[in-house]
C-alpha cells in the first residue's frame, strides 16, 4: 500500500512539471539521464559565458532572485551558472541574518547596497523575500512588518525595474517527500550534515505553514514588471537545466566574446635569484 501523503490537498509544492517521459533523455523514473544532463549542462555553461560577455558590453544591470524551500536546489543552480563565468561580472549575494544595527534600518536597505552597477549580474541567495516566508512563518517580523512589507516590495521592485535593472525571480518548488528524502540524505552523510540547519528541520515541520505565506507572497509581489517563474525541482538535473536554459532565453544576447589574443615575449632583463633555502615551501606530498 502506498504510503499516505501527509501534505493536505493543495498544499504540496508542485515538484515535478508536465512532462512526458522520453527514454532518450530519462530514466524509467522521469529523471533526467546523467550523461545527458552533463552534455547538456556544458552547452549551456558555454552560453552563460557569452551572456557575461554581453551583460559588461552592453552595460546591463541584472538582479536574478533565487527563492524557495530549503533543499529545493537554489544553490545548486547557482553554482552551476557560477562555475564558467567572472566573479568580476557575476557575483552571488547570500546576506547572513542581519545585525542588531541592520534590524533597525529601512528593511530592503542591507539588500540595496548589493545591487549591480552596470556590466554586473547579482545572483540573491534569498533576498528580501525573507520577510514574507521565513520571518512570517517563524515570528521573526510582527503582522505589521509583514504587512507592509506586502504593500512595500511591489513598489520597491517597480523602482528597481524603472530604474534600469534587469529584475528575474524564480521560486524552485519541491514537494514534501521529495524533501524529506534530501534532508535524510543531508543527515546520514558527515561532509553534508552542515547544510541541514535548524532552520531546515523548522521549515520541514511547518512546511504547509510555508505553502500559506508562499501563496501569499505570490499573491501581492507576482507583479508584471516583475513576475514569478516557477522551477519544479524534484528533479535537481531537470530543474537546473530549465532554469538556466529560461534565464539565457530573457537575452537577446550575442557572441562579443573578446578576440584571441597574442602573448608577448618576456622582457630579457639581468635577474639574480635570491637563496632558494631563504623561502618557505609548503611540503611536497606529492
Amino acid at each position: 500500500m502506498a504510503k499516505k501523503n501527509p501534505v493536505p490537498e493543495g498544499a504540496d509544492d508542485i515538484g515535478r512539471g508536465d512532462v512526458t517521459v522520453d527514454g532518450a533523455i530519462h530514466t524509467k523514473e522521469g529523471r533526467v539521464k546523467k550523461l545527458i544532463y552533463e552534455a547538456e549542462m556544458e552547452r549551456l555553461q558555454e552560453q552563460l559565458v557569452m551572456l557575461q560577455y554581453w551583460i559588461q558590453n552592453q552595460g546591463l544591470k541584472v538582479v536574478v532572485l533565487f527563492e524557495g524551500r530549503g533543499s529545493a536546489g537554489k544553490g545548486g543552480v547557482i553554482k552551476r551558472i557560477t562555475e564558467r563565468t567572472s566573479p568580476r561580472i557575476v557575483r552571488v549575494a547570500a546576506l547572513p541574518t542581519p545585525t542588531e544595527r541592520q534590524k533597525t534600518q529601512w528593511y530592503f536597505q542591507r539588500y540595496v547596497e548589493h545591487l549591480p552597477a552596470a556590466g554586473e549580474m547579482v545572483l540573491f541567495d534569498r533576498s528580501w523575500y525573507n520577510r514574507s516566508n521565513v520571518e512570517k512563518v517563524m515570528g521573526f517580523c510582527t503582522e505589521e512588518e509583514h504587512e507592509e512589507f506586502l504593500r512595500s516590495c511591489p513598489e520597491f521592485e517597480r523602482m528597481l525595474v524603472r530604474s534600469g535593472i534587469i529584475l528575474i525571480k524564480y521560486w524552485f518548488s519541491v514537494s514534501f517527500e521529495e524533501q524529506r528524502k534530501r534532508f535524510e540524505a543531508r543527515n546520514a552523510e558527515p561532509l553534508k550534515r552542515w547544510k541541514l540547519s535548524d532552520m531546515d528541520l523548522a521549515e520541514h515541520e511547518f512546511y504547509v505553514k510555508y505553502s500559506m505565506a508562499k501563496d501569499t507572497t505570490f499573491q501581492y509581489t507576482d507583479i508584471k514588471q516583475a513576475p514569478w517563474y516557477v522551477v519544479p525541482s524534484d528533479d535537481k538535473r531537470a530543474a537546473r537545466l530549465n532554469c538556466v536554459n529560461h534565464l539565457l532565453a530573457q537575452f537577446p544576447y550575442e557572441d562579443v566574446a573578446p578576440e584571441v589574443v597574442h602573448l608577448p615575449e618576456m622582457q630579457q632583463i639581468h635577474y639574480v635569484r635570491p637563496p632558494m633555502h631563504e623561502q618557505t615551501f609548503v611540503p611536497q606530498l606529492f
